[in-house]
């Protein structure tokens, strides 16, 4: 996908609240070798090697729109590498830390991918992840409706999103059953408040919808774009806006 680090960042100060949630999850050690799976523009990695004064760090993300902007916050213990979190997890590399902060969402089958993490971890690892919990996200749920309507379903060759992420138990238990020593896994509302409907659309429009849109062409993109933008209208009719954002945060030890 075409990321637009602007449009990301447009709601910068949202996006980062739940990432120092996650770094209060972590075990500070000296000389952690630490791997940050979807850094995006990596400022959040150069906040996370600040906190691990003594780590190195390498930041990966499929994107290069992304890793363009992520060169501004690497240094001698921090650097950023463009590949895919599935060719990470396949390198065989061990970390004493695996982070990730709202990226791994975008990778398939988390009954097969969160056990690959752990494998990654060396002895005594951590993990830290956050995720949204789409599952109950309304935006999402919208985005998936209108992408089902027969109209745009044929112009998008019945292609559509379907969220990888579990419930919070089922991320618990897959904790367990590989080997976990102890576990913090909970779902906390992050609120978004924006001043009319228009600023939501603006927030699913640096993530979710980036892949439908993509695989419109021109004419009925514009049409999808807008018909979303009216259902937003009519669901949240106040102004300000208040969009109850869950997500999910996962801290543990092996």
């Amino acid at each position: 996908m075409a990321w637009d680090p602007n449009k990301y960042n447009k709601f910068k100060t949202e996006r980062f609240a739940p990432f120092y949630d996650l770094l209060s999850l972590i075990e500070i050690k000296p000389d952690m070798e630490v791997i940050d799976l979807g850094c995006g523009t990596g400022e959040l990695t150069r906040k996370l090697a600040d906190k691990l004064a003594t780590a190195n760090v390498v930041g990966i993300d499929s994107s290069k729109e992304m890793l363009n902007e992520a060169q501004a916050f690497s240094n001698e213990r921090i650097r950023f590498v463009q590949k895919t979190i599935e060719e990470q997890l396949n390198s065989n590399q061990e970390w004493d830390l695996v982070f990730s902060n709202a990226a791994i969402q975008w990778s398939d089958n988390h009954e097969v991918l969160i056990p690959k993490i752990i494998a990654s971890l060396k002895k005594n690892g951590q993990l830290a992840i956050q995720i949204p919990s789409q599952k109950d996200n309304l935006l999402n749920k919208m985005l998936d409706e209108l992408a089902n309507e027969e109209s745009y379903q044929k112009a998008l060759n019945s292609w559509h999103r379907t969220s990888p992420v579990l419930r919070t138990e089922v991320y618990a238990h897959l904790l367990f059953d590989n080997g976990c020593k102890s576990m913090t896994v909970y779902e906390k509302i992050y609120p978004l408040i924006v001043p009319n409907p228009d600023d939501l659309f603006e927030w699913i429009a640096g993530t979710a919808l980036i892949p439908y849109v993509e695989k419109l062409e021109s004419g009925i993109k514009e049409d999808f774009i807008l018909e979303f933008k009216n259902r937003i209208h009519k669901k949240f009719l106040k102004s300000p806006v208040l969009y109850p954002f869950k997500r999910i945060l996962i801290g543990a030890t092996f």
